[in-house]
């Protein structure tokens, strides 16, 4: 028996149909309310609004799950590689030895940017941050490549697709080197995806980044655990320019501009921030927990809790391994990672904190993993971006591949000023 709602209104009652997830999700549709009634659902924010139904990822804040296509982010972690999860993601289904090896093909003969795409680069100040560029070059990558408004053509999506995932973080590395006066490094054939970025981001001329394993696993893990996370801003946002049949290229750079605001994409940036804060003022991380546990004193414990994770967050602790294995191989002595190391033993243990489940997430762990690298702060967002690119694919072709799709047209209540005439210039006060 199929579950409804009823909602009253002025004395009438209509009975909403329930929809309800393959995890038992359940969520009233409302979608001919308006036709019925003449009256809209207000949701500020969309916090309790779902804008669609989806196949990808699966996200049980309470109980602390994440499912990429069913298949628990735990065991992606341990068994996968970026590669490989970002097909699953996109087509589905975990790829077989024939589909890997066309993919990763794919990658690497997509890899390089369109030479007259240098010019644009040259119109950048050096002062510019990394995702303007990123955004702007995506976008503008779309005018090199004709045929891109839809995955109709399976082949011409699968060559879109790979392009944009493996020219990502061409951009970005280009970005970075540009911004630092630095010569261009151009990726290896040889090297496989997360290897060859950090082959483009550190690598000189006359010598090649030393890639240690730990490090291209930590970063090719940061990559996965960021490949998809739901509706969130950016993937909505690229859901929404999607729907108006804009091209792969316009919607993912459509979903880097959500993604550069700092509510959004800016935590880990943030995590580091404070810890710079926390060293210039002289303090060792003590008395910035304590701060932190007074609501007057105006500090948060950046990094710690999560908006959708009521537990914890399951790619934390998956990612806190990865972070000790890079701070245990590179042995830096820096003091910033000495006070996150601090805030991290204080809140595991300090009962203010785990009575709150403030715990450290994913964006307190990769913050300092991209520190220990040397990544500089305002390329964390862009590793974001790299990160979700499958996520952003695999959303845009849902997309595409539902006949019923219409173009996304959320409505409002009006509470401006009822009707006024027209005041000629003359007359007004």
């Amino acid at each position: 028996m199929s579950k409804t709602a009823k909602l009253e209104l002025d004395g009438k009652v209509y009975e909403l149909p329930a929809v309800v997830g393959s995890e038992g999700e359940v969520g009233i549709d409302i979608s001919k309310l308006r036709d019925q009634s003449g009256c809209i659902t207000l949701d500020d924010g969309y916090g309790n609004t779902g804008s669609c139904v989806s196949h990808i990822t699966f996200i049980d804040g309470e109980k602390g799950i994440l499912r990429y296509r069913g298949i628990p982010i735990e065991e992606l972690a341990e068994k996968s590689s970026f590669v490989e999860t970002a097909f699953l993601i996109i087509y589905g289904h975990l790829p077989n030895h024939a589909e890997i090896r066309r993919f990763s093909d794919l990658l690497t003969e997509n890899q390089m940017l369109h030479e007259d795409l240098k010019y644009h680069f040259e119109g950048f100040p050096s002062s510019a941050h990394p995702m303007a560029i990123l955004s702007s070059m995506i976008n503008a990558s779309s005018c090199f490549y004709p045929g891109l408004m839809g995955p109709a053509n399976k082949a011409r999506f699968e060559v879109h697709a790979a392009r944009l995932i493996s020219q990502v973080r061409t951009i970005a590395a280009f970005s970075h080197r540009k911004s630092h006066g630095l010569p261009i490094i151009y990726p290896k054939p040889a090297y496989k995806y997360t290897a060859n970025f950090l082959h483009m981001l550190f690598s000189e001329p006359y010598q090649d980044f030393d890639l240690k394993p730990e490090v291209v696993k930590a970063l090719d893990l940061i990559f996965l655990l960021h490949a998809d996370h739901e509706q969130n801003c950016s993937t909505s946002t690229v859901r929404m320019v999607a729907s108006s049949q804009a091209n792969l290229f316009a919607s993912a750079s459509a979903g880097v501009c959500a993604l550069w605001g700092p509510l959004h994409g800016g935590a880990n940036q943030a995590v580091i921030e404070m810890l710079e804060e926390i060293h210039q003022s002289g303090d060792d991380g003590r008395r910035f927990i304590e701060a932190a546990k007074d609501k007057t004193s105006g500090k948060k414990l950046m990094g710690f809790g999560h908006r959708v994770y009521k537990n914890h967050d399951p790619r934390a602790k998956i990612i806190k391994k990865a972070c000790d294995d890079v701070l245990g191989t590179l042995r830096i002595a820096d003091p910033l990672l000495d006070i996150a190391k601090r805030l991290e033993e204080a809140a595991l243990k300090d009962s203010y904190f785990i009575d709150r489940k403030l715990y450290p997430n994913v964006d307190f762990y990769s913050g300092i993993i991209m520190r220990a690298l040397g990544i500089p702060t305002e390329m964390f967002t862009v590793i974001f971006a790299i990160g979700r690119m499958p996520g952003w694919i695999a959303n845009f072709k849902e997309i595409m591949d539902e006949p019923k799709t219409r173009i996304y047209r959320p409505r409002q209540i009006y509470i401006g000023p009822k009707l006024n005439p027209y005041v000629p210039i003359t007359e007004r006060k």
